[in-house]
């Protein structure tokens, strides 16, 4: 019965960490497109807007 409630708190702790990795890859493709987008929008020289910071 030990070795059952062990292997199934190991399934739950690998799901949820796998869960939380999924999440972190979304958010950064998502923040990586926005990064992207702004660079083109604003051009390769263009005026920062934090620049007067």
């Amino acid at each position: 019965m030990g070795a059952i409630l062990l292997a199934f708190l190991v399934v739950l702790i690998l799901f949820g960490l796998g869960f939380a990795i999924h999440l972190l890859w979304i958010a950064a493709v998502i923040l990586f497109l926005l990064w992207i987008i702004g660079f083109f929008i604003r051009g390769i020289e263009g005026k920062r807007w934090y620049g007067r910071w």
